[in-house]
């Protein structure tokens, strides 16, 4: 189409139809997908490489002590600030959201940098520990309304298995870091060398940087030419009501049980399998694939929940049956590999060149990894399902990660109290269990088959469309 220049402004209408780019396409920079896949690489270079160095147990540090109090003040500002994410991203937009709480991950790998060679003190990992909790909260609530709200409904599986596999490569990099850089520092257990941790604070770096880059929700528009989300205008007061009812909203609460278990296994997975079984140079080499077993298994429980079925409760109910036996299956595994030790570090630490030694133990934490994925993956998609608005999303989203931040909270310090690693199991397995049958009853009470979209973009105005893919009433 011939485009004719005009002398002079343009009226306002033509002024607003060209906010829109007349090209739709999966390459523009204001699609859901671009936006979305940036979004995984600042996760890639923050977060994700969190996960590597928390991954290591210990902070990479032998004495898991500093670290499990640094976590311990990380979840609990965590838990409040993952519910306030919520609202700072309602006031504030994703791209502010999003570098305030990048600007936090750097600081925290730095603490451990300079607990390195200042071991009298604990009081700097601790505070950044508590900075980056608040950080955090703010970068995943706004994560989590960009996640849920921008993708096509009919793809949001694929969206949240396309960010995870992004923010998941940090990890799988974040691991051949400590794996190459201490390679050869023997079997005895040792604290990572400053060029791991300097190495790790120039990716977040890097993360937060590229917020810059985001845009506002007002300029996503999706390929059919339906805007990605409704944006109104709001308020502390208004956020302040909104969140408060969050606690009396059923369908939180039945999220709630899964909330809760979704990050309180990482700190039995990482302080005391991997952080506690391997020497140091494997403990890097398993996280490499216990962070690339989670790309495989998002991609393999996304692409079910997009096209598993053709009725989306269907494939939701489905969804939560396939990750309840794959658990059951999983903390089976471990369990049996439990009875076998009763205390960590281990006095000979296992190495990857032992081969039999090494082979069920890694097979175990590499499948930790794969139900890790499928787990949040699957809450997730039920979340995105529940509502359109990128508004409401984000409190939900802010909601679900306080929740699973106040339960890591717990955790970090159960281990710190010495709990027994075979009760350690035994509560995490339980508490994925009873997750269960709630996101069940929430599938099938809250998710339906039929919805509207937000809008479409035509001569500049907004009209309510039908999708001819199904989505959720909220």
């Amino acid at each position: 189409m011939a485009v004719t220049e005009l002398e002079g402004p343009p009226p306002p209408a033509a002024a607003a139809a060209l906010e829109v780019p007349a090209k739709r396409g999966l390459l523009r920079y204001n699609s859901p997908l671009a936006q979305v896949s940036l979004l995984g690489l600042i996760c890639f270079c923050c977060p994700g490489m969190f996960n590597a160095l928390s991954g290591l147990g210990g902070g990479g540090q032998v004495d898991a002590s500093t670290a499990d109090n640094a976590n311990t003040a990380l979840y609990a500002c965590f838990a409040v600030f993952g519910v306030l994410g919520g609202a700072a991203h309602n006031l504030l937009g994703p791209r502010a959201t999003l570098m305030l709480g990048a600007l936090t991950y750097p600081l925290y790998a730095g603490s451990f940098l300079y607990y390195n060679h200042h071991r009298h003190s604990q009081a700097f990992p601790v505070t950044a520990g508590a900075l980056l909790g608040a950080g955090a909260g703010f970068l995943w609530a706004a994560q989590g309304a960009v996640m849920t709200s921008y993708p096509p409904p009919n793809r949001r599986g694929t969206y949240i298995s396309l960010f995870w596999c992004l923010f998941n490569l940090g990890g799988v990099l974040g691991g051949l870091l400590p794996f190459s850089l201490n390679y050869n520092s023997g079997d005895k257990p040792k604290n990572v060398s400053d060029s791991t941790y300097i190495a790790f604070m120039a990716f977040m770096l890097v993360g937060a940087a590229l917020t810059v880059l985001v845009l506002p929700p007002t300029r996503i528009v999706r390929d059919d030419g339906t805007k990605a989300t409704r944006v109104t205008f709001s308020s502390p007061a208004t956020e302040g009501a909104e969140i408060l009812k969050l606690f009396a909203n059923w369908k939180m609460l039945l999220v709630l049980p899964a909330a809760w278990a979704s990050n309180f296994f990482y700190t039995y997975q990482f302080n005391n399998v991997n952080g506690g079984l391997f020497t140091l140079r494997t403990k890097g080499l398993n996280n490499v694939f216990y962070w690339g077993a989670q790309m495989i298994g998002s991609a393999g429980i996304g692409y079910f929940l997009d096209f598993g079925f053709a009725s989306r409760r269907k494939r939701g109910l489905f969804g939560v049956v396939a990750v309840a036996v794959v658990g059951t299956a999983i903390w089976g595994g471990g369990l049996a590999n439990q009875l076998k030790y009763r205390a960590v570090p281990l006095s000979d630490p296992i190495d990857f060149k032992e081969g039999h030694r090494y082979a069920g133990p890694f097979l175990l934490y590499f499948s930790y990894g794969l139900l890790d994925a499928m787990f949040q993956s699957l809450i997730y998609w039920i979340i995105g399902a529940l509502a359109n608005d990128s508004q409401i999303l984000s409190r939900y989203v802010g909601f679900y990660k306080g929740v699973q931040s106040a339960g890591a909270a717990v955790a970090w310090q159960v281990d710190k109290q010495h709990t027994s690693l075979i009760s350690q199991l035994i509560v995490n397995w339980g508490l994925m269990t009873v997750s269960y049958p709630l996101l069940v009853l929430l599938v099938f009470l809250a998710v339906k088959d039929e919805d509207y979209s937000v809008s479409s973009v035509e001569d500049g105005k907004e009209k309510d469309s039908k999708l001819s893919a199904p989505t959720s009433f909220h």
